[in-house]
């Protein structure tokens, strides 16, 4: 079974009181569905490649083509098509792992309509990025249930030149309880940090704030990441955060990978390590850096709900991270 996420040491929604038992990981050949709740596939072929190089790892893979390929407006399918995919994907008993085939937008026209409760029975392990942010989020906010912020078929595996460091990273969940990574980056404090693992795409969480569908979690380890935007609307997306008093409710804050942008005159060099540094000044609690998670072919898979363990010295961090708090051992 997939973990519900745990409980804060602070108050919190009764939705978080109580930690299902640690889920027995998915066969060595897992069952994965591919669903596509967000933007359409420009390149078709991106699909049949994914399909292709997953089937030779032993997964089996369940699909729609012809509802993965389709176009509607910007979208793969009209709203009502898409949700029923993603029910029918959580009440298919021989499927254990959903996969989200890319990123881009759609799913935040769908939330409202969505009946989590009717996911989260199927007891699944959801798994995307990037917009797909939303749906986790939600997920975990109305039911608790946990989820994988890893990998998408088509953007990760329908690619020409597959990351093993990704492979390595999604695989390890069908073989152990836990994961972990060292940063190289020092973040000015030493010492050790545990809570509650959450976060996903800032963009997308920063959208969620003040709507029913923000979880609402205190003494937390927060980790961000994001991409194609800028220095100065970063910062200002995680002062919608401070603003809402997330941040500061936090135990620590761990910055993923930022890309894809450039900066211009007006922004005068004002770059990426300037807001990192500006929140290490501001916040009171311990600010990461380096974390490789994000829109970058080297990724981590990290359980949205799921609990972390930092220790920081003056050489960099390790992170520790699974389902359950009692597989960090």
């Amino acid at each position: 079974m997939w973990p519900m996420a745990g409980v804060s040491s602070r108050a919190m929604s009764a939705k978080f009181a109580s930690v299902a038992a640690q889920p027995t990981p998915p066969a060595a050949k897992p069952v994965i569905a591919l669903v596509a709740p967000s933007a359409f596939l420009p390149e078709i072929e991106m699909l049949d490649r994914a399909v292709a190089v997953m089937q030779d790892l032993g997964w089996d893979i369940r699909y729609d083509r012809a509802a993965l390929i389709g176009r509607s407006a910007r979208f793969p399918a009209p709203d009502a098509e898409r949700i029923a995919a993603l029910y029918a994907a959580a009440e298919d008993p021989e499927v254990n792992v959903v996969m989200a085939l890319r990123g881009g937008y759609g799913l935040s026209r769908v939330l409202d309509d969505l009946d989590f409760a009717r996911i989260a029975a199927g007891n699944k392990l959801w798994v995307g990025h990037s917009d797909f942010t939303a749906f986790q989020l939600a997920l975990l906010q109305h039911t608790g249930h946990a989820s994988l912020a890893g990998p998408m078929a088509a953007t990760d595996f329908g690619i020409e030149q597959q990351s093993s460091f990704t492979l390595a990273h999604f695989r390890r969940w069908f073989e152990a309880a836990y994961d972990s990574t060292s940063v190289p980056v020092a973040p000015g404090w030493t010492g050790e940090v545990s809570g509650l693992l959450w976060g996903g795409n800032l963009t997308m969480l920063a959208h969620l704030v003040g709507s029913a569908h923000c979880p609402q979690i205190s003494d937390g380890v927060l980790f961000l990441e994001d991409a194609g935007e800028t220095p100065f609307r970063l910062e200002r997306m995680l002062y919608q955060l401070w603003y809402a008093g997330i941040l500061q409710a936090q135990r620590a804050i761990v910055f993923g990978q930022f890309g894809d942008y450039r900066l211009t005159e007006r922004d005068n060099g004002y770059d990426l390590r300037d807001v990192i540094a500006h929140w290490q000044d501001k916040l009171a609690i311990p600010v990461f850096s380096g974390l490789m998670h994000g829109h970058v072919a080297d990724k981590l898979s990290l359980p949205v709900g799921g609990y972390a363990h930092i220790e920081s010295g003056t050489q960099g961090y390790t992170m520790r991270y699974a389902f359950s708090m009692e597989a960090l051992g």
